[in-house]
């Protein structure tokens, strides 16, 4: 059997496991593993600038592609700490990614050694397994055991922590007979999926409420097929969006106190009966139990066995990975229709679509004034980026702006971290998503406060030619916060803009908008073009993609807004309150979907 360091054993059971591309940050601590990756030049490295800023490009390189799996790197002490976020991000919304951190050797572990810290137990709440390996001829089973774990059941995040000396050790491992763990995902039974079929029959408003563990599974071309076959309407959540193209007959807007569209809230609170695959029943989907439950039916599919009852208690529940219980559902559909046991279904799906059509239930976002107001923007780029876009967000009034106002068509094209929300995701997520996909065309969205949580990170952009195109709407604000501390009736510790002492007369920065985002980024090696009008942003798109083309780096297009702007949210689906006036005719809503047919 071959001999060989510990830490080379893990980088070929990265490789067999399908491993091609890191990203990280070398230390004195994970130095044997680079030693490794450097040998068999496999596994390709992108450097972060910020180690948190490794663990959401490994995310977002997860989350572009199924099959993916992200892998970071970094030393145990800072580095590791650095990570957490990106864990907790990515066990919040059920994404696997791999965390290596080099440890102080075994022997120093309870010596306060530099940088040495228990990372296994800090990470423990926030991925499937943590474990510091503590004898090097357990390395490659430990590596075995977190692909297994990161693919089973519901998915998620691992860390392995690798002392010094561990990785430095020769043990005996045969790669040429290695192989994958066989993957265990629940699924449902034919029975429970009659039963399921059976209660929906008894409906006669029902609704599908499609999660992301549908994208996860891989199984959006099955919850249309199952939709269309049933002539169920479909209701996305945050996480779901994209499982049914914004522009289908069923799908019938997404629901919830911030991210949603008044039409989505409305045929929710018009159902009677919901089915949610691969969905957590989140609160800014739900609101409150007892107005989102009120005078409806539940059916809960979800490969979590614990999510089930959780928030609250289905009528029926099924533990199943959302592909297979898809597949059953599709299968028994099929067959119910073929003997005409299907209610026909149309006379709702036309009203729920009579909703989705009608001004009534349009928000309104051709506003012509200077400085600009969001809504305009997002209008601007439906125009501008097509069906083929992908979306990259994390949090703050421009991504729930978004959510309200952009379309998303396909699956995986609206990447955004649903539950942490941590800021700063949005750059180094877009690049893992690149890193991942050299051809598809990536917008990124962030509002100015975002952006500047870890704007380094366009370097990397710059050095390893990741070329995406960011939108910053800057309105010099924590807009969010400053939004909520409305009910304190305070503007506290929120203002983000100042008098910028190098900034040319005129110049916006100079004009209280404070941090000059155009000279920053410049700095960075990448391209930047400032905007303030509606009629500036398409020549603006244009120019970015043709920098894009030239220089193969990040363009970022900011967007200066007016400083203040309320975007709808509530306490609850049914009082979702409207700070902007609302659509009076098509005019008002040019790129609304429904005026898109």
């Amino acid at each position: 059997m071959a001999k060989m360091k510990a830490a080379m054993a893990a980088v070929l059971v990265m490789e067999k496991e399908g491993v091609t591309q890191a990203f990280g940050v070398p230390g004195a601590a994970i130095n044997p593993l680079y030693a490794q990756l450097r040998e068999r030049q496999t596994i390709t490295h992108v450097l972060a600038r910020h180690v948190e800023g490794a663990s959401h490009m490994a995310e977002g390189y997860t989350r572009a592609r199924a099959g993916n799996i992200g892998v970071c790197i970094g030393t145990s002490g800072p580095a590791g700490t650095d990570m957490i976020t990106g864990l907790y991000s990515a066990q919040a919304d059920s994404i696997p990614i791999l965390c290596i951190t080099g440890q102080a050797p075994r022997a120093r572990l309870h010596k306060e050694d530099f940088q040495a810290v228990d990372i296994a137990s800090i990470a423990k709440p926030v991925t499937k397994w943590s474990t510091t390996v503590l004898e090097p001829a357990q390395v490659p089973r430990a590596f075995q055991q977190a692909f297994h774990l990161m693919r089973s059941g519901r998915p998620g995040p691992v860390l392995i922590d690798l002392p010094f000396d561990v990785m430095m050790a020769e043990i005996e491992f045969d790669i040429d007979t290695y192989e994958p763990l066989a993957v265990y995902k629940p699924a449902a039974s034919r029975r429970q999926i009659e039963k399921a079929l059976q209660m929906l029959a008894t409906a006669d408003r029902p609704l599908i409420v499609a999660g992301g563990g549908i994208i996860n599974a891989d199984a959006s071309d099955l919850l249309i097929e199952f939709a269309e076959l049933t002539g169920i309407p479909v209701i996305p959540t945050l996480m779901g969006w994209g499982t049914i193209p914004d522009d289908h007959a069923l799908m019938a807007g997404m629901c919830g106190l911030q991210t949603s569209h008044r039409y989505g809230n409305a045929n929710l609170l018009a159902s009677d009966f919901v089915l949610g695959i691969g969905n957590r029943w989140a609160n800014r989907h739900t609101g409150s139990p007892e107005v989102y439950c009120k005078g409806r039916r539940f059916i809960h599919v979800d490969i979590e066995p614990t999510q089930i009852g959780r928030v609250f208690a289905p009528d029926y529940g099924i533990v199943s990975d959302a592909r297979a219980a898809l597949q059953l559902f599709v299968d028994v559909a099929r067959e119910w229709k073929a003997a005409g046991k299907l209610r026909d279904l149309s006379g709702w799906a036309a009203e729920c679509q009579g909703r989705k059509r009608s001004i009534d239930y349009l928000r309104k976002t051709n506003f012509d004034s200077v400085p600009m107001k969001p809504q305009r923007v997002y209008q601007c780029m439906n125009n501008a980026f097509g069906k083929d876009v992908t979306y990259v967000s994390t949090i703050g009034l421009s991504q729930i702006a978004g959510a309200q106002f952009l379309h998303v068509y396909h699956p995986r094209h609206w990447i955004n971290c649903g539950q942490a929300g941590p800021l700063g995701w949005t750059v180094p997520a877009a690049l893992g998503v690149r890193a991942a996909d050299p051809e598809r065309k990536i917008v990124a969205l962030s509002g100015d406060y975002d952006f500047q949580f870890m704007l380094e990170e366009l370097a990397v952009g710059a050095q390893f030619k990741l070329p995406y195109i960011h939108m910053v709407v800057n309105n010099s604000y924590l807009g969010l916060i400053r939004q909520s501390q409305r009910g304190f009736t305070m503007d506290y510790c929120v203002q983000l803009g100042f008098e910028n002492i190098n900034a040319a007369p005129g110049d916006v920065a100079a004009q209280g908008y404070g941090v000059d985002h155009v000279k920053v980024v410049e700095g960075l090696g990448c391209k930047a073009i400032r905007v303030h009008r509606q009629e500036e942003i398409a020549p603006a798109i244009a120019q970015a993609e043709a920098w894009m083309a030239a220089f193969k780096v990040p363009v970022v297009i900011e967007v200066i807004l007016e400083r203040v702007t309320n975007i709808a949210m509530g306490t609850e689906i049914d009082n979702v309150v409207e700070f902007e006036e609302l659509a009076s005719g098509k005019a008002d809503v040019p790129t609304a979907v429904s005026m898109l047919d």
